[in-house]
């Protein structure tokens, strides 16, 4: 409460009194401005996503990135100096999302889950994230882009590629670590061929793709972790 002097004087408070802290509403402005600009990065990548798609990353500017978002340059340029910067964010993104897809699939029970059924949970999920993620085949695996930037797909790579080599180990614990490391490559690379397909087809015939590659995988690890 306020003790006021000499009357009713709005605001005058004395030594007898504890002025109103004013922390708790200073530090929601600095997580409120913070959940804002988090939101606002994720409307411009997911519009830089479509734009590269689209056009292709040497025909994309900032500005359609800008249009695309619904938002000006100049609040584009508060979070990005340049395109180069905007894919470079696009490829961390990617790396994080699939590598969190991949991650259950490593501590798998071999004894309560197939490789079978592995595979098939693993394959669905990661499709999909690709239909809707297109600018991730555009820019970092399809081979459109520049050099510069094909560059940013290298950790998105190795962390995929460590997810399918522990998920291989788990089901062949015996298999010597380079005939590991070879078969998880030929898998990528297997699944990068069949990627263009699968993101490019009408929604219909995507279940019926998704079976053709878990199939053709399929045969590879029979043979590869074969005794």
């Amino acid at each position: 409460m306020l003790a006021f002097v000499n009357g009713p004087t709005i605001g005058r408070v004395t030594a007898e009194t504890t002025p109103p802290t004013t922390e708790p509403a200073a530090a929601e402005r600095p997580r409120k401005r913070q959940a804002r600009g988090e939101r606002r990065i994720a409307q411009l990548l997911d519009a830089a996503g479509h734009v590269f798609a689209e056009s292709g990353y040497t025909a994309t500017t900032t500005n359609a990135i800008a249009a695309r978002a619904g938002v000006s340059p100049g609040s584009l340029y508060q979070y990005f100096p340049n395109k180069d910067a905007i894919a470079a964010a696009l490829a961390e993104f990617y790396a994080d999302s699939l590598d969190e897809l991949l991650a259950p699939f490593a501590v798998l029970d071999p004894a309560a889950v197939t490789l079978e059924e592995a595979l098939g949970g693993a394959l669905g999920p990661i499709v999909r994230f690709h239909r809707e993620n297109p600018a991730c085949l555009a820019l970092f695996i399809g081979g459109n882009a520049p050099g510069h930037v094909m560059d940013l797909q290298a950790p998105l790579m190795a962390r995929t590629h460590a997810r399918i080599e522990a998920l291989l180990a788990l089901y062949a614990p015996d298999l010597p670590p380079a005939r590991l490391e070879i078969g998880a490559a030929v898998t990528l690379a297997a699944y990068k061929g069949v990627l263009p397909l699968l993101v490019e087809a009408d929604e219909e015939r995507v279940p019926t793709l998704t079976r053709e590659l878990g199939d053709l995988l399929l045969g590879y690890f029979d043979r590869l972790l074969r005794p």
